[in-house]
């Protein structure tokens, strides 16, 4: 009988990333910001938004897995948090305003445990007035004349980016601003007149928006940023939020399957559902930028930049079969795509383990027999594991199915990909780490009181004893990483792919906070989200940040991305405990790594195809690293170009795969099986596995 996981363990263990906000549940359609009726903007806090500050400042120290106090070092984080919630970019505050709201930076502890939310709304109603201005300033810069043939730039990095200091030079950023939205307009052949007005749309919709701000709008952004200054996955749910997020999980999930995130006023790809329409689609992406929504086959393109993000949801999930439009700028930059999606429920058969038997033929033309999982998920059907149903899906069962397949069929090696499974079950996690080691420890969780629990795998006996490759990537995250570090520490097989996984090891509870006061939900109070536990491998080491790392690394754009856990703001630091006692296989002997990696650095150095992918990390890494954007024409347009270049030759690449492949045929998985067949080659070579 194999270890079952308590629910508060499996909670959010797939929550990799963000936690602005994240939606792939359908609801109806409502309009956006700029057409619903604007209403008053909250003038000061509720008791009861004063009663959940309280209950919020008792709670977090309590059960944070860090067990730090709400202190001056929160609220310190807390204040530069929600101030780059409301103006990430500086465009709005003055230098005078971030001066005045400083000097309360160390007080923000003491009034959130008081009550006192009257920070919250002075910064706010002060943001409101500096955006009415600058709104105000950019209509009027509309009117005017610009020269596109003028040698000036735009800064586009946050850090780099500085408040203006008087009305001047908030005007002048202004004028580069619209500026560098007409170029980016025209690159869209939109121009003139028409990219004007679309410009006056939607600057007049960013002022509507904070118009139609409620108190629990106020209140979730501003405790949110004292609780996500602990780490980032904890938040704050407001009352309504928390409504809409109960509603949303009693639905079937349908809509296109992507969750998504806002940043510095764009809506942002974060995830793609395995299973899920866009995931059939194959083409948006973590990263991606959406910049408008249609409707059906021909309604119009609505422009939802500066949108709040819930509205965007809105549009974009709905019933299935029918279709969205998305205008896309892939990796946010470059030019608009149109993506026409037919939204579709989740098809657990699409998000299941699938295995192919490749017979490949190595470069010294022998032929090795592998066999081939693409595992998205670690999944399981709860509910019929509740009722005790004894058919019920689940991922060990599927890759244990497909295992005794590959046996019969006499395959040499395993490759399973996890390279896009982004968590799922830390039940699944650990069963599908026994059908490989005979039994013992998998992962150790400690909470926030120092008790650590160890999961094990208890059942006796493997599935597949002989040579085993996982192949990993940046969007490998939580359970992926439970897997692959168990394999890893066990010295049961090799990791292949980015240099480290997601690096999320942490996982969250939902706290009705009106359950919390009177036991009983009597009046909806919100939720608190808390990271509580944390993950460790065997060897005692954590997941968090640092990920598992590779053995052998091959080239990608997905390690360059700053889609890690480490690149969030106050990502829990790594840490180790004590290792548990366990087997030690001998399939990784250090030399045959050595061998392995050496074999593959230089197939990747004579690869025609490598060579061009790492031409194009090299140009993603320095536009990446740019901190200024030229705002001449030519210069402009010349970069566009190569951006452009450079997505054109990755959307051939990904037109080449389709949903319906097991394992896509391209040059970097097959490297991937070059490796796993030079991996048994050596494994056999020093008879540490038998030949079949």
């Amino acid at each position: 009988m194999r270890t079952i996981v308590t629910a508060a363990v499996l909670a959010c263990l797939a929550c990799a990333g963000p936690i602005e906000t994240t939606w792939s549940q359908p609801a109806t359609a409502v309009l956006p910001a700029a057409d619903q009726p604007a209403v008053a903007t909250p003038a000061q806090a509720t008791a009861q938004d004063r009663r959940i500050a309280k209950l919020i400042a008792s709670l977090i120290p309590k059960f944070h897995i860090s067990s730090a106090e709400l202190d001056d070092t929160i609220s310190e984080r807390a204040l530069d948090l929600y101030l780059d919630r409301f103006d990430p970019l500086k465009l709005y505050f003055y230098q005078s305003d971030i001066d005045e709201f400083s000097r309360q930076r160390h007080q923000i502890d003491d009034m959130v445990k008081a009550g006192d939310l009257s920070l919250a709304y002075t910064i706010f109603n002060r943001f409101t007035q500096r955006v009415d201005e600058r709104v105000a300033v950019a209509l009027e810069l509309l009117d005017s004349e610009f020269d596109f043939g003028k040698d000036e730039y735009i800064i586009v990095d946050a850090d780099t980016a500085e408040y203006a200091k008087n009305p001047e030079e908030a005007t002048e950023r202004w004028r580069r601003q619209i500026k560098y939205a007409l170029l980016d307009l025209r690159d869209d052949d939109t121009e003139g007149a028409e990219a004007r007005d679309l410009l006056r749309r939607r600057y007049t919709r960013y002022a509507r928006r904070f118009k139609s701000y409620s108190n629990d709008d106020l209140l979730e952004a501003y405790l949110t940023s004292v609780t996500s200054a602990f780490d980032p996955h904890s938040t704050y749910m407001s009352p309504s939020t928390l409504d809409d997020f109960n509603i949303s999980m009693g639905l079937k999930l349908q809509g296109i399957g992507a969750a998504l995130r806002e940043k510095d006023g764009n809506t942002v790809v974060m995830q793609i559902i395995p299973g899920g329409a866009a995931d059939k689609d194959q083409r948006l992406k973590p990263d991606d930028v959406i910049v408008s929504v249609g409707q059906g086959d021909e309604g119009p393109m609505v422009d939802i930049v500066e949108m709040p993000l819930q509205d965007v949801v809105s549009m974009i999930r709905g019933n299935a079969g029918t279709v969205v439009r998305l205008g896309v700028k892939v990796g946010g930059k470059g030019k608009v795509e149109t993506y026409k999606i037919t939204r579709a429920k989740v098809e657990l058969e699409q998000s299941a383990a699938r295995g192919k038997i490749l017979d490949h033929t190595m470069p010294d033309g022998s032929v090795r027999k592998i066999g081939f999982i693409n595992l998205p998920s670690f999944y399981m059907d709860m509910q019929a594991a509740r009722e005790n149903r004894t058919d019920f899906r689940s991922s060990t069962r599927d890759v244990r199915n497909i295992l005794m397949d590959f046996k019969s069929k006499g395959v040499e090696g395993v490759v399973i990909d996890l390279s896009r499974n982004g968590g799922g079950s830390l039940t699944e996690a650990i069963n599908l780490t026994g059908l490989f080691i005979n039994r013992g420890p998998v992962v150790q969780v400690k909470d926030s009181r120092g008790q650590i629990q160890q999961y094990n795998d208890e059942e006796i006996g493997t599935v597949w004893s002989g040579p085993l490759v996982v192949l990993t990537s940046k969007f490998s995250a939580s359970a992926s990483e439970i897997f692959a570090g168990a394999i890893k520490d066990y010295n049961r097989g090799i990791i292949v792919g980015d240099p480290a996984t997601h690096g999320k090891g942490t996982v969250q509870t939902l706290m009705d906070l009106g359950e919390r006061l009177f036991l009983t939900q009597r009046q909806n109070y919100g939720a608190l989200k808390v990271t509580l536990q944390q993950f460790y491998l065997p060897d005692g080491e954590s997941t968090q940040r640092g990920g598992v790392a590779a053995d052998i690394v091959l080239p990608s754009l997905t390690q360059k991305m700053d889609v890690a856990e480490g690149d969030l703001k106050y990502a829990l630091e790594e840490d180790r405990i004590n290792g548990a006692r366990h087997d030690i296989y001998n399939l990784v002997p250090s030399d045959l790594l050595t061998e392995l990696r050496q074999n593959s650095e230089q197939r990747v150095k004579s690869d025609e195809e490598f060579v061009d992918l790492m031409r194009r990390i090299e140009l993603f890494v320095k536009q990446k690293e740019e901190k200024t954007v030229p705002l001449e024409e030519n210069a402009f347009m010349q970069r566009r170009d190569e951006l452009d270049a450079q997505k054109e030759e990755e959307k051939e690449e990904l037109e080449q795969e389709t949903d319906k492949e097991v394992f896509r045929d391209t040059f970097y998985n097959r490297e991937v099986i070059n490796i796993a067949g030079d991996y048994i080659e050596g494994l056999r070579r020093e008879k540490l596995v038998r030949a079949n």
